[in-house]
């Protein structure tokens, strides 16, 4: 789990940061990007690719991570209305630089899960499947991972119709039923067929007797 780090710093690199995504896939909500510098000689037993592990576990690893002094991370976040004008692909990137940006220390290479992330104005390393290959990498996704899950359940309590607490905004047949009986909300992402083909419900008004 430290095999591309120890390349990269081999190669003269400094400072690595692993960055990774959460939520591409859902009907609503943003999507949330993280960087992650991890402290040296770092070790750990169970860190790996977020989906891999339970809510539990990721909640637990998160607050160790974010407990260390020496574990230097931050967020990037694009919402919906970024996601339907720039698509989720250019919304992610953009995520992805903000949450590179907002590291107060910047590292001089970056270990990117999936595909190169264009313009990001650093040295990269992109390696598919990096979430469960770095560690560097799983930290930055369970970071995006509790971070973006969170913002969930907090849009939840907005729109509790939806039951975001439970499905995170995904599409799932639950989610698909209720955005047909109550049409989508401000949160829903438009651009997605399931929410652009969902049909508003009918508001009707009865006068007071």
């Amino acid at each position: 789990m430290l095999r591309y780090e120890k390349k990269v710093f081999k190669a003269g690199a400094q400072i690595i940061a692993g960055i990774d995504e959460a939520g591409r896939g859902p009907l609503a909500g943003p999507v949330v990007a993280a960087a992650a510098i991890l402290p040296p000689k770092f070790k750990h037993k169970t860190l790996t690719d977020s989906k891999q592990l339970s809510e539990k576990q990721r909640e637990e690893i998160y607050a160790e991570l974010t407990a260390n002094p020496e574990f230097l991370w931050a967020v990037g976040i694009s919402d919906v209305d970024v996601i339907d004008h720039y698509n989720i692909l250019r919304a992610t990137w953009r995520a992805m630089q903000l949450a590179l940006d907002n590291l107060y220390v910047h590292p001089d290479h970056v270990l990117v899960d999936g595909l190169r992330v264009p313009l990001m104005g650093v040295e990269q390393t992109a390696i598919v499947k990096g979430d469960a290959k770095s560690f560097s990498i799983a930290a930055a996704s369970v970071i995006a991972k509790v971070t973006r899950d969170r913002l969930m359940l907090k849009l939840h309590e907005q729109f509790p119709q939806y039951n975001f607490a439970q499905h995170k905004g995904y599409g799932t047949p639950e989610h698909l039923a209720a955005l047909g009986q109550y049409g989508p909300s401000p949160v829903h992402r438009r651009s997605f067929a399931p929410v652009r083909n969902a049909v508003e419900p009918v508001q009707v008004e009865f006068a007071a007797l």
